[in-house]
């Protein structure tokens, strides 16, 4: 089976017949669902999409229409059996169905692959023309469908584009005259269409157009818009006159889709691409980094500084996805602020100082670095409130939490301020800082083992994801929710281990493509070690499992489920002090736990002493991710084995 929302919403059979799927507001739950992209959208969110006002009864239609279409969908399915396309999850429904059965996550798959190998352009071009209208074109008056229609536009005519520009750096594209020109035509603001139309015409022998069309491009934009053009239709106009333009095969210059930009609005788009997730935030990490150079060329000071500080896209993990970009983007903010002096403009000073602590993720850090980073911290929050600016505040006060892992233990002071980061933001209006302190205390309560405080925080940013258009919000909280359940699993009556382990599982399948390296190396392992430790089993042995930055503190565990327990002395001897991060509690617990099992008195002793402020807490569960169990529990070990002999 397969669901086509590239056009009208449709299912198709494997044999090519249409499915029934009901009426419009069936099909509109269908949609919405596709538009998730197999997260979980919750109740609440689809009552809010399907009906400006809900009815009355509005939760019981919504069941309705979901029986209905799970029929449709799986006419086979035995009474009974569970659903296996739309499945209840948490507090809603998660479409599940491979990503190349779905037209639009097919169409988006091959546009990021054409990206980055121009061998695509085959497939980009059968998933141009797989088109059949406007994406969800028969959902049309929800405002949810009408920003995904807005944001697929923007990618088809980037595809469109990118398809052009392989077919005319690969030597062909002469064919691509009309297309070209009605594209034009129709999106007149699009420099980079213009060129590509200049191009296809020179491609074709037609050299006077080509320069007319230059031309009728920068009479445009200097008529309507008073502006020049860019320096691609500058150098292309120049190269036709000359007869210089490269030869065929060779590749144009091109640093990427869309229209030529300069530092302010690269920035900008980078804050807006970084909370898409996956594939955009990749290129916002990028594109942030392009913008900061741009603004050093000029030597304007006061550029630099604001475009290193723009970027106040909350933070919430304290690992770098990308170590050596948060470096630059650290020294280019440092480098700036020393040549502003102590006497610059304050709020230029207070960002780049929120930017130093934020960018300095604890996880690798040296001492020095450190420091540094919490001073960063300590002056940035200084001056945003002298200034009173709520939203610089807000940056400022990410930093503060970010450099808030100085010690195990520190669960509820990290609560406090994600409870003034939420405040501020709930009064201020201030939405994605909002989600970003409903996640800070849903960790912090995960950390202090208060599940049910920690799920409404979850039910809440998942609410707020839904409106502030956030897809990397319900990977976070899907995690949170399979931790909730190792949990339980430990309890009487919980649901089972092997639950659990499926519900980490189906986490992990979401966050693989999430963007987040520095999150997703190691996690999923170390999530299915706690969860063996809470069941009293053996570490897991597989070794196609990638332990990433953990593996330190979890070899000498491994290494003893395989029995060779020499190896495993030999590996805690070498086990360093963990770094000052959201996992720290958690390498302290696996290093008393294999002290203990090892009887290595020492380490037990060291290991105890580093987590005593932390009794209280859960060892892992800082993340609010995964947990080992209570932290008391490795800590009581730890004493009795020091205290032993």
């Amino acid at each position: 089976m397969r669901i086509d929302v590239l056009g009208a919403v449709r299912a198709l059979h494997d044999d090519g017949t249409p499915v029934d799927l009901g009426g419009p507001r069936h099909r509109e739950v269908l949609a919405r669902l596709v538009a998730a992209e197999g997260r979980m959208v919750t109740t609440d969110t689809l009552v809010q999409d399907l009906w400006p006002v809900p009815p009355a009864r509005a939760v019981g239609a919504l069941r309705t229409f979901v029986a209905a279409l799970r029929r449709a969908l799986e006419p086979d399915r035995p009474p009974r059996h569970p659903p296996r396309v739309i499945v209840t999850e948490g507090p809603g429904y998660t479409l599940r169905l491979p990503r190349e059965d779905v037209d639009v996550h097919r169409f988006q798959d091959t546009l990021a692959r054409a990206r980055r190998d121009p061998d695509a352009v085959t497939d980009l071009g059968a998933a141009l023309a797989a088109w059949r209208g406007p994406a969800y074109a028969d959902v049309t008056a929800s405002p949810w469908a009408q920003r995904e229609r807005t944001r697929l536009e923007e990618l088809r005519l980037e595809g469109v584009e990118l398809h052009a520009r392989i077919l005319l750096d690969g030597g062909g594209g002469a064919d691509l005259v009309a297309g070209l020109g009605a594209h034009c035509a129709e999106h007149p603001w699009r420099e980079p269409a213009w060129e590509l139309l200049a191009r296809a015409l020179y491609r074709a022998g037609r050299q006077a157009d080509a320069l007319a069309t230059l031309r009728r491009a920068r009479a445009m934009l200097v008529d309507q818009l008073g502006l020049d053009p860019g320096g691609n239709l500058q150098r292309l106009e120049t190269d036709i006159l000359n007869r210089t333009v490269p030869p065929e095969g060779t590749p144009a210059a091109w640093t990427g889709p869309g229209i030529r930009l300069g530092p302010r609005t690269t920035v900008d788009l980078a804050r807006t691409l970084a909370l898409a997730g996956g594939e955009a935030l990749v290129r916002s990490r990028r594109d942030r980094l392009a913008a900061i150079h741009a603004a050093q060329r000029t030597g304007d000071l006061s550029l630099t500084a604001r475009i290193i500080g723009a970027y106040d896209v909350p933070a919430l993990w304290s690992r770098a996805d990308d170590p050596e970009q948060a470096r630059t983007v650290v020294a280019a903010a440092e480098h700036t602020l020393t040549a502003l002096g102590p006497d610059g403009p304050a709020d230029l000073r207070a960002r780049l100082l929120a930017t130093i602590a934020v960018e300095s993720r604890s996880a690798g850090l040296s001492t020095t670095e450190q420091k540094n980073a919490q001073q960063a911290a300590r002056q940035a929050e200084d001056l945003a409130r002298d200034l009173a600016d709520p939203a610089l505040l807000a940056f400022a006060l990410n930093g503060v939490f970010l450099q808030s892992f100085t010690r195990p233990g520190l669960a509820a002071a990290r609560d406090r301020t994600g409870a003034e980061i939420l405040d501020l933001a709930t009064r201020h209006r201030l939405p994605n800082f909002a989600v970003l302190g409903r996640l800070v205390r849903l960790q912090s309560a995960s950390a202090l083992g208060d599940l049910d405080t920690a799920t409404s925080h979850a039910n809440a940013a998942d609410r707020l994801a839904a409106t502030t258009e956030a897809p990397l919000v319900p990977i976070l909280t899907r995690w949170f929710r399979a931790r909730a359940t190792a949990a339980r699993s430990a309890e009487p009556g919980g649901p089972t281990a092997a639950t659990a382990a499926a519900h980490y599982r189906a986490a992990e399948d979401t966050l693989r493509t999430a963007g987040m390296p520095g999150l997703h190396r190691g996690l999923f392992p170390l999530a299915l070690l706690g969860l063996r430790l809470l069941h009293d089993r053996p570490a897991p042995t597989d070794p196609h499992l990638d332990w990433g930055p953990y593996r330190p503190w979890t070899q000498p565990l491994v290494l003893l489920a395989q029995n060779r327990r020499e190896q495993a002395r030999t590996a805690l001897a070498a086990v360093p002090e963990p770094p000052r991060d959201h996992m720290q509690e958690a390498m302290w617990c696996l290093t008393a736990h294999a002290a203990v099992r090892l009887g290595e008195r020492g380490t037990a002793a060291h290991a105890a002493a580093a987590l005593r402020d932390a009794r209280a807490e859960h060892a892992g569960a800082a993340g609010g991710m995964l947990t080992l169990g209570p932290v008391a529990r490795y800590l009581a070990e730890a004493e009795a084995c020091a205290g032993s002999g």
